[in-house]
C-alpha cells in the first residue's frame, strides 16, 4: 500500500485497468482526462474517455500540477487518506493485547464503522477481525516453528488460554499446535505412489485431508515434510481417497473441491490458495491477478512465491497461473505436466481416468495395505 509496485506496468497495462474498473490499483496511478480537465482513480463508474485524450499520471498532486482538478464521483484524493487509516488501524491492531471492536477502529479514523470496514477489506483482502485472526495465527505459527514451548507460543501470540487457541485453529491447521512445531509428531500419514498418465504421483493425507500431492517424490520426501511422523503406506480408508485424487488428476475438469486438504502456510499463502481454489477449470490467471485478488497487487513476486510454496499440486491448481504475457512461466514437476492439465480441463480435452487403468485396479495391491 505504498504507491509503488514491484512490476513495471506500461500505459497499456493502466489502460486496461481502467476500462475493467480495477479496485486494486487505485492509489496506484491516476488516469487524466485532457477535454474534461479532471483526474480520476482506475476505478471510475463514470463513462471511459477517449484513450487519446487520456494521460495518466502517478497521483493527484502530479494531476493538479498541469491544471487538472479531482472527479466528484470516484474522489481520487481520498485515495491516501483510506490508505492511512487502513494503516493506523493494522498498527492498533498489531499492538493491541486485546481484540478491538470495529467500532473502536472505525472511532480511530473517523470512518462509519460500516464504511471502514469496506476500506480495509478493499486494501488488504480481509475484514479487521479476520486480519487480526490471522495475525494472531501467523505468529503462534512462528513461535512453534522457532521450538516455542505451546503454551508460550499461546499466550505470545495474543490468545488468552489454550481454548481460544485451539478452538481458533480447528480445521485450519489440520495437526495439532505440537505436532506443527516438531515435524507432524504424534500425526498418522498415510501414502502411496501411484502410476498415473502423467508419471509416479505421491499422495499423503493426514485424518484432516491431502497434505501432498507431488510427482516423481516417494517416502523420503515425506520424512524430510514431516520427520516425526508416523508414515503408513496405504490403507483400507485411504484408498478410497487416493482414487479421488487420481480420478482429479486425470480428469480435472470434473472438478475436485470435495476433497479434503490439510495445508498450512502464511496468512498470506493461504490467501493466495484460497483464490488458486477459485480458478474455474478451463481458465487461467496471471500473478498480477492474483496479487491483485488478495488485496495486495504491488505483491506479484510474493504471490509467485506463494504459488511454488503450494504442497498439493492439481488440488490447489497453481497450474492454472501463467505469465502476464500468456505464456506458461514455471512449474515445480515441468511444464509438460502444466501444458497436459490446462489441456485436460478444457471442454471435451479431459481423458477419463479408466482410459489409463483399463485391466488394473490400482488401489488393491499389496502396497495400499497396512
Amino acid at each position: 500500500m505504498n504507491g509503488q509496485t514491484d512490476f513495471p506496468m506500461t500505459d497499456d497495462d493502466r489502460w486496461a485497468a481502467v476500462l475493467r474498473r480495477d479496485r486494486a490499483l487505485d492509489g496506484r496511478f491516476v488516469t487524466g482526462v485532457l477535454t474534461t480537465g479532471i483526474y480520476c482513480r482506475p476505478s471510475c463508474a463514470a463513462r471511459h474517455p477517449h484513450r487519446d485524450n487520456v494521460r495518466f499520471l502517478a497521483d493527484g498532486a502530479a494531476a493538479r500540477l498541469i491544471g487538472l482538478r479531482p472527479c466528484k464521483r470516484c474522489l481520487p484524493d481520498d485515495v491516501a487518506r483510506d490508505e492511512g487509516a487502513v494503516l493506523a488501524a493494522i498498527r492498533a491492531i498489531q499492538q493491541s493485547e486485546e481484540p478491538l471492536a470495529l467500532v473502536d477502529l472505525a472511532g480511530r479514523t473517523g470512518y462509519s464503522p460500516t464504511h471502514f470496514q469496506r476500506v480495509f477489506t478493499r486494501h488488504t483482502g480481509l475484514s479487521p477481525a479476520a486480519y487480526a485472526r490471522a495475525l494472531r495465527d501467523e505468529r503462534a505459527r512462528q513461535a512453534l516453528t522457532a521450538g516455542a514451548r505451546v503454551i508460550d507460543a499461546i499466550y505470545d501470540a495474543g490468545f488468552s488460554g489454550p481454548s481460544r487457541f485451539y478452538g481458533n485453529m480447528e480445521g485450519r491447521m489440520g495437526m495439532t499446535a505440537s505436532a506443527w512445531a516438531n515435524g507432524g509428531r504424534d500425526t498418522i500419514i498415510h501414502w502411496a505412489v501411484v502410476a498415473t498418465s502423467l508419471g509416479d504421483m505421491l499422495v499423503a493425507a493426514t485424518d484432516k485431508g491431502v497434505c501432498r500431492l507431488s510427482f516423481a517424490e516417494g517416502r523420503d520426501a515425506l520424512e524430510k515434510r514431516f520427520p516425526a511422523a508416523r508414515l503408513v503406506e496405504g490403507g483400507a480408508e485411504f484408498s478410497s481417497l487416493l482414487k479421488q485424487v487420481v480420478d482429479a488428476v486425470e480428469a480435472p475438469v470434473n472438478g475436485f473441491d470435495h476433497i479434503p486438504i490439510d495445508v498450512k502456510g502464511t496468512a498470506f499463502q493461504e490467501a493466495v490458495w484460497r483464490e488458486l481454489r477459485k480458478i474455474p477449470a478451463g481458465e487461467t490467471r496471471s500473478y498480477a491477478d492474483i496479487a491483485a485478488a488478495v488485496g495486495k497487487p504491488a505483491a506479484v513476486r510474493a504471490a509467485g512465491s506463494a504459488n511454488g510454496a503450494n504442497n498439493v499440486a492439481v488440488l490447489i491448481p497453481c497450474h492454472r497461473v501463467v505469465r502476464s504475457d500468456g505464456t506458461l512461466g514455471g512449474y515445480a514437476y515441468g511444464l509438460p505436466i502444466k501444458e497436459e492439465l490446462l489441456k485436460r480441463e478444457m471442454p471435451g480435452g479431459s481423458p477419463k481416468p479408466t482410459d489409463f487403468f483399463p485391466d488394473l485396479d490400482p488401489f488393491s495391491g499389496p502396497s495400499l495395505e497396512n
